[in-house]
């Protein structure tokens, strides 16, 4: 085993961004080693669906072993038999060589299996500490307060989060809550770690310090199955890769026999030409000399008290303003007080020319301006309605007839074309949205917002937990957006992300707006410098 630290390295064609890539290899053998965790011909079936059809993998200790597919290939369902939430049909599943039946998540604990999911799993009136360590046995009646806040900041220290231990987890953002969740598992004493989708809600800068704390776990002998859609991560931070398809083991090879194109065409079926990145004016066409685009919004001195000061900036139309910064920079708070969520203490919004004077999310919608969330279970949509109801929800005035009742055909036939156009994966448009997979109720808010037919359309994580050919999908649609005249902010804790779509991009750090630069003429390390500086 060694590790090797680089900077500013072109891995398998990606370039990877930050003060530190943490590049992880084993030499070993995999043929040759017991693996601590194995699965063979596993089958789950969910009536008539088979969500995993024979599929297997092997968990060696001190690896990182990454599984990558699109939305609906099983990536979940694994997980969930692995930890015990589903037993599978047919198959067995071994640990250190002995079959074993994991029937609850007790039991795949108690071996040393623990599991971070996307979605944070937080109790959210419990403080940082207690829920870093409520999954451990309390050995005595009298909990050692003092001694479990510093043991809690210290692993918070150790993954580079600026978290206090003592807050109430209800205060965290979304990225916070996930730092939260990665403590809890490092506090045990896994030996498998399940981490799915550990960086969806982490800067660049968090990434990194991840990274290093994978590292440690690795020099431990911990095996851990990472599970992520940023092939930048997969090809840096892997020993091997499996792909899943539809529910089906396609490959599993060492990351240095891999190439990009090869992954790709093994996990989506089909070769995905750009990842990232707006489209260009054909050759054949002469450009033309662009004409001046209305200032869609003015933002000026726009200030929540505790969380931004002093914001100052423009939005044109067709134009994408990226916003880059740490976790807990004040990118996601600007969002939600130009939504009406959190309503600004001071400064004044122009749209369009007009002050707007924006105090809740129907002031913002009237003045055409709509908010794609981070956190889609307790923002963006109503888990128990079906497709079509969280589609038309914020425009359902638009399908009453006189009477008053709902013109359900009108409602279907917007809810299938936004499927179509979206490629939302579901076996029908009623199905409640909270049996979807993660990136489809990512895709299913998105319709629900352009439905809206907003002028100004703000996206926060607007590809978090989406696959590759999915991200890509959705990179066109809002370049398309863009080319359309409609105004977008991106804030995206993917800089690459950022770095492609962008025209502009407005750096925060620590509540403070600290610079707005052209897309074309800065490079992420730059960015990084200004997010990160002291």
């Amino acid at each position: 085993m060694y590790i090797h630290v680089r900077t500013h390295t072109n891995v398998h064609g990606l370039t990877t961004t930050g003060d530190l890539a943490v590049t992880i290899r084993t030499p070993t053998d995999a043929g040759l080693v017991q693996p601590v965790l194995s699965l063979r011909g596993v089958t789950k079936r969910f009536g008539a669906t088979t969500a995993l059809s024979s599929v297997g993998i092997d968990l060696l200790a001190g690896e990182v072993h990454t599984l990558v597919g699109e939305n609906g290939a099983g990536k979940s369902t694994l997980i969930k038999v692995i930890t015990g939430l589903h037993q599978p049909d047919e198959g067995e599943i071994l640990v250190d060589g002995s079959p074993t039946q994991l029937s609850s998540t007790s039991d795949a604990q108690s071996l040393g299996i623990a599991a971070i999911y996307q979605e944070p799993m937080i109790f959210p009136e419990l403080s940082v500490a207690e829920n870093i360590f409520i999954s451990h046995q309390n050995r005595g009646r009298i909990v050692n307060w003092r001694r479990m806040y510093a043991d809690a900041g210290e692993i918070l220290a150790s993954l580079d989060m600026a978290i206090n231990p003592r807050i109430p987890a209800s205060q965290l953002t979304v990225g916070g809550q996930q730092a939260v969740e990665i403590a809890k598992a490092i506090s045990l004493d896994v030996r498998v770690l399940i981490m799915d989708e550990p960086t969806a809600s982490l800067s660049a800068h968090e990434v990194e310090r991840l990274f290093e704390q994978v590292a440690r776990l690795r020099e431990r002998g911990v095996a851990v199955l990472f599970i992520s859609h940023r092939l930048d991560e997969v090809f840096r931070i892997s020993d091997r890769i499996t792909v899943f398809r539809d529910g089906q083991h396609i490959s599993t090879l060492p990351v240095d026999d891999v190439t990009q194109e090869q992954l790709v065409r093994d996990m989506v079926g089909r070769d995905v030409d750009e990842f990232f990145g707006r489209q260009q004016t054909p050759s054949s066409e002469e450009p033309s000399e662009p004409k001046p685009a209305a200032a869609a919004l003015k933002v000026e001195g726009l200030s929540v008290n505790g969380a931004f000061e002093d914001v100052t900036f423009e939005l044109r139309a067709g134009e994408i303003l990226g916003f880059a910064g740490l976790v807990g920079a004040g990118r996601t708070d600007i969002a939600l007080a130009l939504f009406g969520i959190t309503p600004a203490d001071r400064g004044s919004i122009e749209v369009f020319g007009n002050e707007a004077s924006i105090h809740k999310p129907a002031d913002a919608l009237g003045h055409g301006i709509a908010y794609l969330s981070e956190d889609r279970r307790q923002l963006g949509l109503s888990m128990p309605q079906s497709i079509i109801a969280n589609i038309t929800l914020p425009s359902l005035a638009r399908y009453r007839s006189r009477s008053g009742l709902l013109r359900t055909a009108e409602e279907r036939a917007v809810a299938e074309r936004f499927r179509q156009q979206l490629q939302i994966k579901a076996a029908s448009l009623d199905t409640p949205v909270g049996n979807l997979s993660g990136g489809n109720q990512q895709k299913t808010m998105l319709a629900k917002w352009l439905n809206t037919e907003p002028r100004i359309l703000i996206l926060d994580e607007p590809t978090r937990g989406i696959d590759v050919g999915a991200k890509a999908d959705v990179h066109h649609h809002i370049d398309e957006l863009a080319r359309q005249g409609m105004a977008v902010i991106l804030i995206s804790s993917d800089l690459p992300e950022v770095m492609a779509m962008s025209d502009r991009i407005a750096v925060m750090r620590e509540g403070r707006l600290v610079g707005i630069h052209d897309s074309a003429s800065i490079d992420s390390e730059t960015i990084m410098r200004a997010a990160v500086a002291a």
